[in-house]
């Protein structure tokens, strides 16, 4: 069993009358068996509705199955006795950064979980130190959180997480706010936490370009895992994706339509140097037929 385990995961909103008589159910989480290994990078997509931030939220038990079971470390998430070492291993980051700073200063912002988990002072501001550095936050320390942009925010909350030692962290969209900047700063950030630190990194976001470096890729839609593979076989896959409402990585397009056009190059490409790899042998083998045609021609 990986840090993170669902078996036949089902989650239903029920809404109810003023009577608690039940008026609809709505299926969020539809029979998901996900397996997910300690260390690894892991990305879920998929449009609205499609269950990812639902399933995000089981693993904090915010949400509880409906039916089936969540387990974080062998620990059942849905038994009340494992609530507090469930949420101790298992860090949330949301969209809005502004939700979960509390602190007038940065380093009181990141010393505030942990110091309800009962860790003595001085080990807090050892975790305090370790958290900023490790996020790239350490010179804003003594800066209030309301003068920084949304991409340090964002930076200060996954510190503020980090500090409290779990050994997953879940991202739910932590971008959707962000410029094209501070979206860099944090995937940055997650990625170094998930190399350097061994953190596992659950990413749960609808920007293509975010999921490059990602170990694995899963693609939810009506609450159902659709897709499950690394990021070139997902990418390799652009008309599934697009049956699915998503997009892929623009240079990952740009490959696709050029294939469509009979350019001979490989399924999956992510990055601008991997297609410009692929492309300059075979411009250059073209010009210097092109060139020996024209020799040939001044020679008649």
């Amino acid at each position: 069993m990986g840090i993170i385990k669902a078996s036949k995961l089902i989650f239903d909103y029920v809404r109810r009358d003023e009577e608690e008589n039940i008026e609809e159910i709505k299926r969020a989480i539809d029979d998901v068996d996900l397996d997910i290994e300690a260390g690894q990078f892991v990305a879920i997509l998929g449009h609205n509705g499609s269950g990812k931030s639902t399933f995000a939220k089981q693993l904090n038990a915010i949400l509880q199955p409906t039916e089936g079971t969540v387990w974080i470390q062998g620990l059942d998430t849905a038994l009340e006795d494992n609530l507090w070492e469930v949420r101790k291993r298992t860090g949330m980051v949301f969209q809005n950064p502004d939700n979960q700073i509390i602190g007038n200063i940065v380093e009181e912002d990141v010393g505030f979980g942990p110091e309800n988990l009962g860790v003595p002072t001085e080990d807090i501001w050892k975790r305090v130190e370790e958290s900023l550095e490790a996020v790239g936050m350490a010179p804003y320390r003594l800066k209030s959180p309301n003068r920084l942009s949304g991409g340090q925010k964002q930076r200060v909350a996954i510190a503020g997480v980090m500090a409290m030692r779990p050994q997953c962290i879940v991202l739910d969209e932590p971008t959707a706010m962000l410029d094209p900047n501070g979206r860099k700063e944090v995937v940055k950030t997650v990625l170094e936490l998930n190399k350097k630190e061994g953190i596992t990194v659950l990413l749960i976001t609808h920007y293509m370009e975010e999921v490059t470096d990602a170990d694995r890729v899963i693609v939810m839609d009506a609450g159902k895992v659709v897709m499950d593979g690394t990021p070139k076989e997902i990418f390799s896959r652009v008309e599934e994706l697009k049956s699915y409402r998503l997009d892929v990585p623009q240079v990952t397009e740009l490959a696709y339509e050029l294939q469509k056009h009979g350019v001979d190059l490989p399924d999956g490409i992510l990055t601008l140097d991997e297609l410009m790899e692929n492309l300059v042998p075979k411009f250059s083998s073209h010009v210097s037929r092109e060139d020996s045609m024209k020799g040939e021609d001044r020679g008649n």
